[in-house]
């Protein structure tokens, strides 16, 4: 094993252009009365301040912030967080609540089965941390893309990003996956713990917030090497004008690198970074 490769999911496993902003929108729109609709340069501005990851929480902001510009205050506006996210749900996940019916069945997917075949093939451990639901990311990794039972961090399971618990939680869930896998022999799995306790980490994501995650984990684990992977999402890859400032704010935001598609992250790509990044030749 070279590296352990953590991804997001939004942006970087499904497209979420036409579906989380999109009900972004929608959702700002109903709680302004109609008044504003945030465009989708305007809800990468608030993405770009790092703190914005969940988008129950950037609607309200937005809301709140389209009513500060006419001269109220958030005391006086006193939302209610929880309509604003039963709102964003039904047209996120739909009106049916056992059969989905939202935007999120017509995701496009960013990734196939075959590339993390590619991934375990190479022997590189790889998981999900991502501030989704876990009924949305589940659905997504599993009933869309393929995959089975997937390790998998999502928004119910650790704080929201930039914490880093999540990503660290992914880390340790493959690392007691993989010592289980080699529990008949003692002190096979002793050295297979301690190589894993070695790795360094990727992280893949499209958000300022995701490159931070990466900066705030190597606080806490500073004995790690820790790399951030961005990904251009595809609303920016549609706009020529965008692209490079967005690879600009990804790699100023942490990236090592800043890429166009998630598959472009092959076991290769994974080795020269490890080489860039460490400056340690991968095993």
């Amino acid at each position: 094993m070279s590296a352990i490769v953590v991804f997001d999911i939004d942006g970087v496993i499904r497209d979420v252009g036409n579906s989380y902003r999109r009900a972004l929108a929608d959702t700002v729109l109903e709680f302004t009365n109609g008044a504003y609709r945030p465009s989708a340069i305007e809800i990468d501005k608030l993405k770009g301040e790092g703190i914005w990851n969940n988008d129950w929480e950037g609607s309200q902001e937005l809301i709140y912030r389209y009513f500060e510009q006419q001269g109220q205050t958030r005391s006086e506006l006193k939302l209610d967080y929880e309509r604003i996210v039963a709102y964003f749900q039904t047209k996120y996940r739909g009106t049916d609540p056992v059969n989905w019916n939202g935007y999120i069945c017509d995701e496009p997917l960013l990734a196939s089965l075959e590339y993390f075949g590619s991934l375990t093939a190479a022997n590189i451990p790889w998981g999900f941390f991502s501030g989704a639901t876990r009924g949305s990311a589940t659905y997504i990794l599993e009933r869309r893309l393929g995959l089975t039972a997937p390790i998998l961090v999502a928004m119910e399971d650790a704080p929201g990003k930039p914490e880093p618990e999540g990503l660290l939680m992914v880390v340790a869930q493959l690392g007691a996956k993989h010592d289980s896998l080699s529990l008949r022999d003692a002190a096979r799995t002793e050295r297979l713990r301690q190589r894993i306790d070695s790795l360094p980490i990727f992280y893949v994501g499209d958000t300022v917030a995701d490159m931070h995650t990466i900066l705030n984990a190597r606080t806490q684990q500073p004995h790690r090497d820790f790399i951030a992977v961005g990904v251009l999402p595809p609303h920016i890859l549609a706009e020529a004008s965008q692209v490079d400032g967005y690879r600009h704010s990804l790699i100023q935001a942490g990236a090592t690198v800043a890429i166009d598609n998630v598959q472009e992250l092959t076991p290769e790509l994974i080795n020269s970074l490890l080489i860039q990044g460490t400056g340690i030749e991968p095993v």
